[in-house]
């Protein structure tokens, strides 16, 4: 946001419903993808916006993606971080590897089973660390996906104990329930629409370390499926980044979102 305003743009981050300091949705069991188009076109009504660049990281990529296709008059363009479009998002099940994170937390019951002698910033410092590594997070069948951790395990360097805390108590706050009906529970959600194509350009940033490019056909899909449904699309692997490259190497990444509005605002 700051590198971005420095540059005369103004950024908005809305906190999706039940994350950070917003209100939990009425029903967190049956949130879904859809809240979040509904939200960000009335937001941008609400405060007259005409047409804006979307930047996504990880599950917001989908609605990004999604509310390009459905509202391409309001969108210049998009940058995601991490995540590929893929038009059915069903599709992307079958990339996951057995035993994945993912797949365990899509399972009613499983997560919370996981999370359960665990306090908030316990299970946000076991996420970062695992997510800053390139190997998938994936459990064995009489392990848990918190167990891949050990207590001593420190921090990746670029994320501090200042970080750790504030998110720590964000997520007191809020709980997990919501995070993870959307994305985990509602990755089976498709929307079905006639045109799955993104017209405008996109903008698609990975870390090459990232564990996800071990998914068995995500790198080719990337490298060789997306133009299909993406005509605009540049890619940019940032060959150190892991999950979280944003805030493992941001000033790469604000370079490169800055390098693409520039040429598309």
């Amino acid at each position: 946001m700051i590198a971005l305003a420095k540059t005369g743009f103004r950024a908005i981050v809305p906190d999706h419903r039940g994350y950070g300091l917003s209100d939990p949705p009425p029903q967190p069991d049956k949130a879904s993808f859809a809240d979040i188009l509904t939200d960000l076109l009335n937001l941008l009504d609400a405060l007259q916006i005409a047409k804006v660049f979307l930047v996504a990281k990880d599950f917001g990529a989908w609605p990004a993606y999604l509310f390009a296709v459905l509202h391409p008059e309001r969108v210049l363009g998009v940058v995601t971080i991490g995540s590929p479009y893929m038009p059915k998002r069903s599709t992307f099940l079958k990339y996951l590897p057995e035993g994945v994170y993912i797949s365990r937390w899509r399972e009613p019951g499983q997560a919370e089973a996981d999370f359960r002698h665990l306090d908030a910033k316990t299970i946000v410092r076991n996420i970062y660390i695992l997510s800053s590594r390139s190997e998938i997070p994936k459990a064995a069948e009489n392990q848990e996906i918190m167990d891949l951790v050990d207590s001593s395990t420190p921090l990746p360097p670029w994320f501090t104990e200042e970080d750790l805390a504030t998110y720590g108590a964000l997520y007191e706050k809020s709980g997990f329930q919501t995070a993870l009906q959307v994305p985990y529970r509602s990755l089976g959600e498709d929307f079905n629409t006639t045109d799955p194509i993104v017209k405008v350009p996109v903008l698609l940033i990975r870390g090459g370390k990232d564990y996800s490019c071990k998914f068995p056909g995500m790198v080719d899909y990337i490298n060789s499926g997306m133009k299909e449904f993406i005509p605009d699309l540049e890619i940019e692997f940032l060959l150190e980044g892991t999950h979280f490259v944003q805030e493992q190497l941001p000033d790469e990444v604000n370079k490169l979102i800055l390098t693409f509005l520039a040429k598309n605002v």
